[in-house]
C-alpha cells in the first residue's frame, strides 16, 4: 500500500508560480515513479508530468514543457511540481501518482498508475 498527500494549491494570478508537494508512505519511495496529473471542469484527466525512481523525466510537451519541472526528494519521500509562468488553463485540481512497476521511462497513462492522491486545486485567475 501506498498513501499519497498532495498540498501546495491554491489561487495565483496569470504570470505566478507555485509548487505543489506530493508526501509518499508505504513502500519504499526512492524505488518506483511518480506522476502528476489534472482535471479541468469538464475534462478528463491528463497525464503532466513524470519522473521514474531514477530521475529520468518526462512532461506533456504541448502544455507544460519549459514551464513545469518535476522532481523528487528521496530523503523526504517526496515528489514535488514546480509550476511557473502559469495561465488560467492550468486550473484544474493536480494528482500525484505512484507507478510500482519500477519503470525508468515514466508512464504517460492513467492505467500505469497503481495509487493516487486525493488531489489539490490549483486556480489560475486572468
Amino acid at each position: 500500500q501506498v498513501q499519497l498527500v498532495e498540498s501546495g494549491g491554491g489561487l495565483v494570478q496569470a504570470g505566478g508560480s507555485l509548487r505543489l508537494s506530493c508526501a509518499a508512505s508505504g513502500r519504499t519511495f526512492s524505488s518506483y515513479a511518480m506522476g502528476w496529473f489534472r482535471q479541468a471542469p469538464g475534462k478528463e484527466r491528463e497525464f503532466v508530468a513524470g519522473i521514474s525512481w531514477n530521475g529520468v523525466t518526462t512532461y506533456d510537451t504541448d502544455s507544460v514543457k519549459g514551464r513545469f519541472t518535476i522532481s523528487r526528494d528521496n530523503a523526504k519521500n517526496t515528489v514535488y511540481l514546480q509550476m511557473n509562468s502559469l495561465k488560467p488553463e492550468d486550473t484544474a485540481v493536480y494528482y500525484c501518482a505512484a507507478d510500482l512497476t519500477g519503470t525508468v521511462l515514466p508512464n504517460t497513462r492513467e492505467t500505469g498508475y497503481d495509487y493516487w492522491g486525493q488531489g489539490t486545486q490549483v486556480t489560475v485567475s486572468s
